[in-house]
């Protein structure tokens, strides 16, 4: 075992023994007699305990001289859980490094993202993790580039770029370090069925590829999870929260699209749910620029909270009585997430005291006025047209609106459509203090600080925070006990319906009260707790 991160001993050997894929992603396990480690559920009996060596992440089992299983694929288990839970440096790091952070810039740049030097967190990623950022980058950058190598036809210059290398031969390099194979061997011995052809053919020059503003990279990818997964919650609350041209539902597929502002460019990704039990989503994802592959995953990861441990969550939960039948009726309900926290909020200011259609509507209206397009390139028949306005686009509108006429409404007042004075006035603020720096949303956000700063702005109060931190944060902890919704839920579990004492009653699902919310969200009977039927006359649309 290489640090305290892990369950003791005798937890993990169970684990192996057992086969268990809930830690999957939590533990990974060297193997020392063949040099090859792997996830707990690995199918290939289990080795001897004496040969048995523990890691609580891929790149410490890489450090640590081992090499990726072929079999189990461990490079490609879940997330851990850990990194979505929790708000310490290490936590904040591991989702930065998620992100990319790493890959665009560099170590320092994640340390300055943090707050700490670089030499601390070294220190405090290598006590933990037992290996370092750039381990850890590492080892994403491999996981990454063995699904392209396996499941696409790009070219291995295309890849090694995508993936994150800062050239093709540290991307050779890396993969026979990591799975004691080339590229070209990985590719040869992929399985019949997984292969996906790329949209465009693959570059001859040895440097990052760039969009050309021709035909995006299109791939396909399996975004794995840990069963159950309740989909009706899930997808049912986004679609029905959703900003029409931003994001669209095609219920003859059952496939949800969400337009994608990345680091490099833009993108669409396309998420079709399953039953909930099969372990994985089937995504595809359209990039201008394939650089931007790691963060479009990750945020898709987010926005359905891919990463958590539902069992262990349930568990909990079932605790209390009230709650144990909603766990037994509706297992696995997961967070709605957002791909983008900054627009998220803006989203929770536009549903303030006005239902979710309205909420939907007025985001169009301000969309189609101050959002940018998408390329035609980009569009599908039944996508996203548009992306959400940007902070500095809305902090310019709101400073024409303000020197427009008395009432507010500026020569441009068609970007505030439908909006009490007081609503513009929030937005704007929100908007500034995007831009100006004084509040950051983001991955490594820390949850406390935020809710402080949030609700320190002029129209931002308990449920705006609350909401923000429950989507925008992924905080397993937020309770908007003002949240209409959630009221209604609740009371028709014979729990208080007022905020004060459903707060109080509250108490009892601490850490997890985000996801006792999304548990009573869906119990009622609103659009966000059930997939909408497709219409008898739909006809199913080829992307």
């Amino acid at each position: 075992m290489t640090t305290s991160l892990l369950p003791d001993a005798e937890a993990c050997i169970k684990a192996v023994r057992t086969r268990d894929a809930r830690f999957d992603g939590r533990l990974y396990v060297g193997v020392t007699s063949t040099g090859i480690y792997c996830r707990p559920s690995c199918p290939a009996p289990p080795p001897k305990r004496e040969h048995l060596t523990f890691h609580p992440t891929a790149a410490a089992a890489q450090r640590a001289g081992f090499r990726a299983c072929r079999r189990c694929r461990p490079e490609a288990s879940p997330g851990s859980p850990e990194w979505s839970i929790r708000q310490d440096t290490t936590a904040r790091a591991m989702r930065l490094i998620a992100d990319g952070e790493v890959d665009r810039t560099g170590v320092e740049g994640l340390a300055a993202s943090l707050g700490y030097s670089s030499r601390q967190v070294e220190r405090v990623l290598r006590a933990e993790l037992g290996a370092g950022p750039i381990a850890l980058a590492r080892a994403q950058r491999a996981s990454t580039a063995r699904t392209l190598i396996e499941g696409t036809a790009l070219s291995f210059t295309e890849i090694a770029f995508a993936a994150g290398f800062s050239s093709v031969r540290s991307f050779n390099e890396t993969v026979r370090a990591v799975f004691a194979a080339s590229p070209s061997q990985l590719r040869a011995a992929r399985r019949n069925g997984r292969s996906v052809a790329a949209a465009r053919p693959g570059q001859a020059a040895d440097r990052a590829p760039q969009d050309d503003g021709g035909t995006p990279h299109r791939l396909r990818l399996r975004l794995a999870y840990r069963p159950p997964l309740h989909v009706p919650s899930l997808f049912g609350h986004l679609i029905a929260t959703a900003v029409p041209g931003v994001e669209t539902w095609s219920p003859a597929s059952g496939t949800f699209h969400r337009a994608l502002r990345l680091p490099h460019g833009l993108g669409v990704a396309s998420l079709t749910p399953d039953d909930g039990e099969r372990g994985w989503i089937d995504a595809e994802l359209r990039l201008t620029d394939l650089r931007d592959l790691t963060s479009a995953v990750q945020r898709c990861r987010r926005l359905l909270d891919l990463d958590a441990d539902p069992v262990g969550i349930d568990e909990a939960m079932s605790a209390d009585p009230v709650l144990a039948e909603l766990v037994a009726s509706t297992p696995g309900c997961r967070l709605p997430g957002t791909t983008d926290p900054e627009e998220l909020a803006f989203r929770v200011v536009l549903g303030q005291q006005v239902s979710t259609t309205a909420a939907g509507t007025t985001g169009a209206r301000l969309t189609r006025a101050v959002g940018d397009p998408l390329p035609d390139a980009l569009r599908l028949p039944d996508g996203p047209t548009h992306l959400f306005p940007t902070a500095a686009a809305l902090a310019s509108a709101g400073a024409s609106a303000s020197s427009g006429d008395d009432d507010g409404t500026a020569p441009r007042g068609a970007a505030w459509p439908g909006m009490p004075a007081s609503r513009r006035e929030t937005l704007h603020g929100l908007a500034d203090a995007l831009t100006s720096g004084r509040l950051r949303l983001g991955v490594s956000a820390p949850w406390g600080e935020v809710r402080r700063q949030l609700a320190a702005l002029r129209g931002i109060g308990p449920w705006s925070v609350e909401m923000i931190a429950l989507r925008g944060l992924g905080d397993p902890d937020a309770f908007p006990a003002t949240d209409l919704g959630t009221r209604l839920a609740a009371q028709g579990l014979g729990l208080p319906g007022d905020p004060r004492p459903l707060t109080a009653r509250a108490e009892a699902w601490r850490p997890w009260r985000s996801y006792a919310t999304a548990l009573l969200w869906a119990s009622s009977d609103h659009a966000v707790a059930r997939l909408p039927q497709p219409s008898p006359h739909t006809k199913e649309t080829s992307p």
